[in-house]
């Protein structure tokens, strides 16, 4: 009988225990959310654009943050700088090749709390290549609006496209055409899944 009874009481503490430190599941709200970049054009002005499609979900632990991840994916395809014909190009082989690579990815491997803020450390994939990343992030929330809890997260990473093989440029008596620094944003709205 009091075999019994401890086991029951590890069975419940265990399980409390589970309950407590379990991720919540947060899927990114694409129409609250985007997706952008900028980089340096003919070294005198920014060109700005983004990224219409892309999805992805956060496991946030609120007791423990490094216990929680992300993942976010990205159709290059849905590349938008509000110009067709640089859309195009850029969607091309000389830029994201994106019939072939259609996706970029971001996987986090390990969460730390950092000056305030946290870094995700992780893999990001493009163009079939995968590169060690430290991105720094902010963190919202959570709220709770009525319909579900919903979290906010903002982060600004700046990459050397060259280090994906995205290399195409046009040299200049002044400089080149595209600058190889591309500062990446993402403002993301998440929420948990009904159901």
């Amino acid at each position: 009988m009091r075999l019994f009874k401890f086991v029951l009481a590890l069975a419940l503490m265990t399980g409390l225990t589970g309950s407590t430190m379990a991720a919540d599941k947060y899927v990114i709200d694409k129409v609250h959310s985007s997706i952008t970049f900028s980089v340096k054009h003919m070294m005198i002005s920014t060109v700005k654009g983004g990224f219409d499609d892309f999805s992805g979900e956060i496991m946030l632990d609120e007791n423990d943050i490094t216990k929680s991840s992300v993942m976010v994916t990205i159709q290059t395809a849905s590349i938008n700088t509000g110009n067709e014909g640089r859309d195009k190009h850029l969607k091309s082989p000389d830029f994201f090749d994106a019939t072939i690579n259609g996706e970029i990815t971001f996987t986090s491997a390990r969460i730390e709390k950092k000056d305030g803020g946290f870094i995700a450390y992780g893999t990001l994939t493009m163009r079939a290549i995968s590169k060690e990343i430290a991105l720094p992030f902010e963190l919202a929330g959570p709220v709770d609006p009525g319909r579900g809890k919903l979290i906010g997260v903002a982060a600004t990473l700046t990459i050397n496209r060259e280090d994906y093989d995205i290399k195409w440029n046009r040299v200049m008596d002044f400089g080149v055409a595209v600058s190889n620094e591309v500062k990446i944003e993402l403002n993301l709205e998440a929420g948990q899944p009904k159901g």
